[in-house]
């Protein structure tokens, strides 16, 4: 990957990354670490709304083909997708893994064994599906994944429902962030997610984001640091597209790099919600996307 070196290697060798794991371990013993704020102990098993104690859970991790290009390339993302979530939203296509809890418990050398697993499989990045809950995880085992030859780009694959606080413990260790900004009305976002400050917290916490990584770099075509936001386009208008590509492009950058996803299917329990109880038109779609040229946008997936 031509003279790259991901922003950890610098981190472990001036032992940032210890101090950051250090301090997510004091973060789970009254957790604050996303803003559910649950305030339970994780470090003696007890655990809030993502279910998840000291260890972390892994549902799968494979190479993945169906990401966004610059994280794909050739040889594909290195997904590892983690079980539970912090935001449960009531349409997850992942709803047996979001909310149903499947997967295996791991201690954190078998996650640094997976994370070289998919390095030796060729492929670009590590890519963490849903960490909000796993940050003080991914910190130990990448500590060990280093020692062991670690050197691709690290890819948090987030919903954006992440504490400012938390995220600046990343800061200098992640190379790529994907936040999906999802709602951007708050009546929305309680209906869907009970999380009425998600909006709140989504924007500050892209800022911050943004203010780590900056703009998304590719190398030969493959994704080596900097902000990718996805947004997932739902029936009816509900997710607030036109306010959410205006803040990306007033607040962030024009320059951000946007997915904006068709792929909406009433999963898990949306079939029950009137308005969330079909797919989006090709016209919903098609919308999306004029609309965020409109705010000056010109960076899509």
């Amino acid at each position: 990957m031509n003279s790259f070196q991901p922003a950890y290697l610098e981190s472990y060798k001036n032992r940032i990354l210890k101090k950051r794991k250090e301090q997510a371990f004091e973060k789970l013993k009254n957790c604050h670490l996303c803003p559910r704020n649950c305030g339970v102990d994780r470090t003696v098993g007890k655990t809030g709304i993502c279910k998840t104690g000291v260890r972390a859970v892994v549902a799968s991790y494979a190479p993945h083909f169906g990401e966004e290009a610059p994280l794909v390339g050739r040889y594909g993302s290195g997904t590892i997708f983690f079980t539970h979530c912090n935001l449960l939203c009531n349409f997850c296509q992942n709803y047996d893994i979001s909310h149903e809890g499947h997967g295996i418990e791991v201690s954190n050398s078998h996650l640094a064994r997976i994370m070289m697993e998919l390095q030796n499989m060729g492929c670009h990045n590590i890519n963490f599906v849903t960490p909000s809950h796993v940050i003080l995880q991914i910190l130990a085992s990448l500590e060990i994944a280093i020692e062991y030859g670690l050197n691709i780009p690290l890819v948090y694959n987030t919903s954006a429902y992440d504490h400012v606080e938390s995220l600046q413990l990343l800061d200098g260790i992640v190379d790529i962030y994907m936040p999906d900004f999802k709602f951007w009305d708050s009546k929305v976002a309680k209906e869907i997610c009970k999380t009425p400050d998600y909006p709140e917290k989504s924007r500050s916490a892209i800022k911050e984001m943004y203010r780590q990584v900056g703009d998304l770099q590719i190398e030969d075509g493959i994704a080596t640091r900097g902000l990718l936001v996805r947004h997932l386009v739902l029936p009816n208008e509900l997710a607030g597209t036109k306010e959410i590509m205006q803040f990306l492009a007033n607040e962030i950058s024009t320059n951000t790099y946007v997915n904006i996803m068709p792929q909406y299917r009433p999963f898990g329990k949306a079939i029950n919600h009137k308005d969330l109880s079909r797919p989006i038109t090709n016209e919903e779609f098609n919308s999306a996307i004029e609309i965020a040229r409109l705010k000056g946008l010109h960076r899509f997936d």
